[in-house]
């Protein structure tokens, strides 16, 4: 990681270390003893937290964000709807009682799909997101139950219906309307009325029920019904116990990166603080044994397991984009910026390799040092049975259907309300952002940046009247010189890598501040894994550019057994890639020969994240270690050992942002010259 963790307990005052400039103060959290008069947050009892999320729709990104989102219209999450037999309409057990499908197919895909319809504001995705809405509220019982009556060991199996539950929160939020309400209190008091020893009984519901406190939460704060609280504390007591200091429930890679969140959120209802030490403690814990890569992630495959933590070990595209969510979660309830730049390390430099360029396929597992991406089994060397390193729109189950959510619900904390009225940019990106500060004044914040290609981060204020309100902006904990001008005047306080810079005055429209983070090549070694090295730039990781040979194969042929996909969609629109390398890939970094960066031209479509287009190469030295090879599982081998012999030449090599290479090595050995 690019700090070590840290246990965090809620700061009581507003400013630390304020200074000498009246106009800019460094803080390390946002003030709790005030309350957002504009936007809904914890209510008492509640922890009060640090930022609040703006309603869905507030915020319209841009830049290459925009562009990762036309290419999700247009790709598989855009179009699931034709091809997988999961949400075909006809016998599906979300619209009609006693249909063949029905489990978390359905709300996987609709709650990254609806909350991108928002975003885009296309008319036929809206209509079909309020189709499948519709269709769920009508499904609500008398008791209060809702959706397939999906049954484990005879109980219900209260999973699906938790990612309906956030679909209805971005729903409400989108739309206001009230049924949003009375459907979720109605579901909650009959979740009330369940015994303890038939809640949250199996395998997922059991491991995932912060995802359900979560909106527990969001609901007591927009009707203040006590009895939720109390279904806060059923919740947390029948959920796996995510709280103990040396081990997990389980270490399944997407468990651990989405249920880790859950004590720091029952924290929110107790506020007792060893349940946030709980939460960063796991964290740490999966990190310590099985992060010691770059990217933001660990080494688990489907699950983790002694011995196997090489950054050739991969994380499913799931567990990418719920770290994401955990990772904003967390931001909101602890206002350390430390999850700020998590979530921009799994955005930057792992979810964009897991998805073909054009969005139309992805694979189950990536990894750092991923130099194969066939369709073999290549178990036990991963811990999955099948072709799961292709790059397949039509394996599997879960990804497929899950991974749209990553940046649509990204680019809604993109800009986040402050509990003073005020608004934080907390992860950078261009985008406008339309919010009500002191003063009941609505504001556009305006973002241009190429970030984080590109160090300078411009906002533009436009404001319908002199309005006074503060605005903060993360300094991040990478970035030793960051500097600010407003209205083209330098700052002159002193910006304080990892806290915030809170910008105090009185604003007039068309009002300017410049943020500049001037990015540095730097390494991180990995004593774990060998000693090995990995390059960064800012907050982005770099990876040995490798040529890229690309295989088509037929979708079906190379699918798992239980993927299911409606009677004539057409295969050959929905090809599955493989990816071989084609050219050396087992280099050796040289560590005492300078690195030097190579700017190139914008790319014209706008995304960074392919070889072709990306617009940072660096110059690097390396030296092959002929030993290093693809191993007895087919897969990269495992890091060669420091004193593996190397070639007596040393060579030019490039190394480019991980995130644009779906072949790479990210983790090196290394050498001198």
């Amino acid at each position: 990681m690019k700090k070590e963790l840290i246990y965090f307990f809620i700061l009581t005052c507003s400013a630390c270390n304020p200074s000498k400039d009246s106009e800019v103060q460094i803080v390390e959290r946002m003030p709790v003893d005030v309350r957002n008069e504009y936007y809904i947050s914890n209510r008492a009892p509640l922890q009060p937290q640090q930022f609040i999320k703006l309603p869905v729709g507030s915020i319209q990104p841009e830049g290459w964000l925009k562009t990762q989102l036309e290419l999700q219209q247009n790709g598989l999450n855009g179009h699931l709807g034709e091809i997988s037999a999961w949400l075909q309409k006809e016998g599906n057990a979300w619209l009609k009682t006693g249909g063949q499908w029905g489990w978390e197919e359905v709300p996987y895909w609709l709650r990254g799909y609806g909350n991108l319809a928002y975003l885009m504001q296309d008319p036929a995705m809206l209509k079909e997101t309020k189709f499948w809405i519709e269709a769920i509220l009508n499904s609500q019982r008398e008791d209060g139950n809702f959706g397939p009556l999906h049954q484990n060991d005879g109980k219900q199996d209260f999973w699906p219906n938790m990612i309906v539950l956030w679909i209805m929160q971005s729903y409400y939020e989108y739309s206001k309307e009230p049924r949003i309400l009375e459907f979720m209190s109605k579901y909650c008091d009959y979740q009330l009325s369940v015994p303890d020893g038939d809640f949250l009984a199996s395998y997922w519901e059991n491991s995932r029920g912060g995802d359900n406190l979560w909106s527990v939460i969001w609901l007591y704060n927009r009707t203040g019904n006590e009895k939720l609280l109390e279904l806060a504390e059923k919740i947390h007591k029948n959920t796996a116990n995510w709280t103990k200091s040396t081990q997990l429930p389980n270490w399944h890679n997407v468990n651990v990166a989405q249920c880790f969140r859950e004590p720091a959120t029952y924290y929110v209802v107790t506020k007792d603080s060893s349940m946030l030490q709980a939460s960063y403690n796991v964290q740490s814990l999966i990190r310590r044994a099985f992060g010691q890569v770059p990217g933001g992630m660990f080494g688990a495959d489907e699950n983790a397991r002694i011995g196997f933590f090489d950054p050739r070990q991969g994380t499913e595209t799931c567990g990418f984009v719920e770290q994401m969510a955990s990772d904003e979660i967390m931001l909101q309830i602890t206002g350390d910026p430390w999850w700020a730049e998590n979530c921009e390390d799994v955005a930057f430099n792992s979810y964009p390799a897991a998805l073909m360029p054009d969005y139309k396929a992805l694979r189950y597992l990536t990894s750092p040092n991923h130099v194969v991406s066939d369709s073999k089994n290549h178990h036990p060397g991963i811990d999955n049975h099948g072709p799961f390193l292709a790059m397949n729109p039509f394996s599997s189950r879960c990804c497929q259907h899950n991974h749209g959510f990553g940046w649509p619900y990204y680019s809604e904390h993109l800009v986040l309300a402050t509990p003073d009225n005020g608004l934080a940019a907390v992860l950078y990106s261009a985008c406008q952002a339309k919010a009500k500060v002191k003063g009941d004044v609505e504001v556009t914040l305006q973002e241009e940046t190429n970030y984080p290609f590109e160090e300078a981060i411009r906002f533009t204020l436009t404001t319908p009247q002199t309005v006074e309100f503060p605005l903060y902006l993360r300094i991040p904990s990478w970035c030793k010189n960051a500097s600010l001008a407003i209205n083209g005047q330098s700052v002159s306080t002193k910006l304080t890598p990892g806290k915030y810079a809170r910008i105090n005055r009185t604003w007039n429209n068309n009002d300017e501040i410049v943020l500049n983070v001037p990015m540095e090549i730097s390494t991180r070694q990995w004593r774990v894994n060998k000693n090995s090295v990995s390059v960064d730039y800012g907050p982005l990781t770099l990876s040995l550019k490798i040529d890229e040979k690309y295989v088509q194969k037929d979708s079906k042929e190379t699918a798992i057994g239980d993927s299911k996909w409606q009677e004539g969609a057409d295969a050959s629109a929905w090809p599955s890639y493989e990816i071989y390398p084609a050219s050396a890939w087992n280099y050796a970094l040289v560590t005492n020969e300078p690195i030097t960066v190579q700017r190139k031209a914008w790319p014209e479509n706008n995304n960074p994240f392919t070889l072709e287009n990306v617009p940072l190469e660096f110059k690097a030295k390396g030296r092959i270690i002929p030993d290093w090879k693809i191993d007895e599982y087919g897969l990269c081998g495992v890091l060669p050992y420091e004193n593996a012999k190397k070639s007596d030449k040393v060579e030019d090599i490039l190394l480019v942002p991980m995130g644009a290479a779906r072949l790479r090595i990210a983790s090196f050995p290394t050498t001198e010259k």
